[in-house]
């Protein structure tokens, strides 16, 4: 019978323990991750980007709204309204009220441009005439000719070095309904750019604006989805392509596109005021990267748990092995190996022995009536006896030499690269100690004696032929009267 588990039930069992475990573990990180995706999506959805979305609105209205706001009061100030009716006689007045605007309102510039004269006021003076046959004038015609009250463009700013400018171009009439002019302010675009960039740290989304005809109208320095630029149409966004048929007019909604197989979250919300949608755009990455640290921490914890449980069981698996073929190789009482533990030890002696031609003898030891012992003074005293023996016997040999508990009162010695001179020695040392010695159990100090049987190794020997020799040495011992030594005849020659 076997003592060690087969190299594939070992492997099986820790491939099974691998599969429970590491299955087990994955299975569960990889559920939980899901339930926790799901989750956090939905919260985005329902409740993230919408709340973003209203308070970026908010922000908006004190940015971005107030502009046009003060573009509707400039529009509606009696000041202008009969300062045109008058016949525009003093132009400083303009220019003295538009400077106010400018310095009160923190406003880029702020303009005037009279239907009836085409000039055009701003806070320096007068700039020029306005010319329908000018390109650069033609925003005038466009809002003149409009239906709406007002409109939001961006374009250069010829009174301050043709910066780029955020304006608001708002329609005047008098008190007859009579269109008269156009007034309004201007922002710098970088200005209304880092309010933008600063909504999108703030908010860690990306913001932009779209006019009602899917025209990108304002973002981030670094532009809006996948780098459009302003005055870019949705349309030739391909991932945003199909988005402008679904914009709520004029209510909010929510929804979902793929860029590279990279989910996104987007919150549209209309803004009457400014006529356009706002857009906040979160990348699923950036939301799911805390759950997906998440789950690779629970990878790796799994991981590390399945290698502590699997180093774990396999030590416990060789030290039960080696426990098992401890108790299977190894007599309870001495301690000494028995009769399978010493097959196996015997084996590899005399292959040794064979090899380098080393001389090897064994020693085949009895106990004198030992049962006799033991009906007079109990199994006990007995036990205690061949524990006392087998420690005697350890004491008098190398550790390169084999000893054994061959059965009841047997013992057998393999004595390595000993000649038959020291081995008979060692024999009668063995004999005469135990002999002399005194074994105390109970009060009482009990005697024995030993019978010996010693042969030598011969070249053709096995280990049955090589202790059938010392048994029969050992019986002629006890035949002879016991207490004594006897020694294989044609292995003394």
């Amino acid at each position: 019978m076997p003592l060690r588990l087969p190299k594939a039930t070992q492997i099986s069992l820790l491939l099974l323990l691998i599969v429970l475990l590491g299955g087990g573990f994955a299975s569960t990180s990889v559920i939980s991750y899901y339930t926790s995706r799901e989750a956090l999506r939905s919260n985005i959805i329902n409740s993230e980007l919408p709340l973003t979305s209203d308070t970026v609105y908010s922000e908006i209205q004190k940015d971005l709204v107030r502009p046009v706001l003060i573009s509707s009061m400039m529009a509606r100030d009696t000041f202008v309204r009969d300062w045109v009716v008058a016949g525009e006689q003093d132009p400083t007045q303009m220019t003295r009220y538009l400077q106010e605007i400018t310095r009160n309102y923190g406003a880029l510039t702020a303009f005037f441009v009279s239907d009836n004269t085409r000039l055009y006021y701003q806070a320096k003076g007068i700039l020029k005439q306005v010319s329908e046959h000018e390109a650069r004038d033609q925003w005038y015609f466009h809002t003149r000719g409009m239906q709406a009250p007002y409109e939001i463009n961006v374009d250069v700013d010829m009174a301050n070095a043709d910066r780029l400018t955020f304006f608001i171009n708002y329609k005047v009439f008098d008190y007859r309904d009579n269109f008269i002019g156009v007034t309004g302010v201007g922002l710098a675009v970088d200005a209304v750019v880092k309010l933008i960039d600063n909504y999108q740290e703030r908010y860690q989304r990306s913001v932009f604006f779209v006019d009602h005809s899917g025209q990108i109208t304002l973002t981030g320095a670094s532009g809006g989805p996948m780098g459009a630029q302003i005055g870019q149409l949705l349309s030739d966004v391909k991932p945003l392509a199909g988005l402008l048929s679904q914009l709520p007019k004029p209510q909010s909604g929510s929804f979902e596109y793929q860029v590279q197989d990279n989910g996104h979250f987007l919150n549209v919300r209309y803004i009457p005021e400014l006529n356009w949608y706002l857009f906040v755009d979160q990348h699923e990455s950036q939301s799911l990267s805390t759950i997906r640290q998440t789950l690779y921490l629970n990878l790796l914890i799994c991981l590390l748990v399945t290698a502590i449980v699997l180093a774990s069981v396999s030590i416990v698996m060789r030290r039960y092995q080696r426990r098992i073929e401890a108790l299977a190789t190894t007599d309870v009482l001495t301690q000494l190996p028995n009769r399978r533990g010493f097959n196996i030890l015997a084996g590899q002696a005399l292959q040794e022995a064979k090899r380098s031609q080393s001389p090897l003898h064994a020693l085949l030891i009895d106990l004198d009536h030992f049962k006799q012992l033991n009906d007079t003074y109990g199994h006990l005293a007995g036990d205690e006896v061949l524990r006392a023996f087998a420690r005697q016997l350890r004491s008098n040999l190398r550790k390169a030499d084999i000893v054994c508990r061959w059965g009841g009162e047997e013992f057998v010695l393999l004595l390595k690269d000993t000649d038959s001179t020291t081995a008979q020695q060692l024999a009668e040392k063995i004999r005469l100690q135990t002999e002399q010695k005194h074994y105390p159990f109970a009060g009482v100090n009990l005697h024995i004696s030993t019978s010996m049987g010693l042969t030598e190794l011969r070249t053709d020997d096995s280990l049955d032929s090589l202790l059938g020799r010392a048994d029969k040495a050992l019986y002629r011992a006890k035949a002879l009267g016991r207490n004594r030594l006897c020694i294989d005849i044609r292995a003394s020659v």
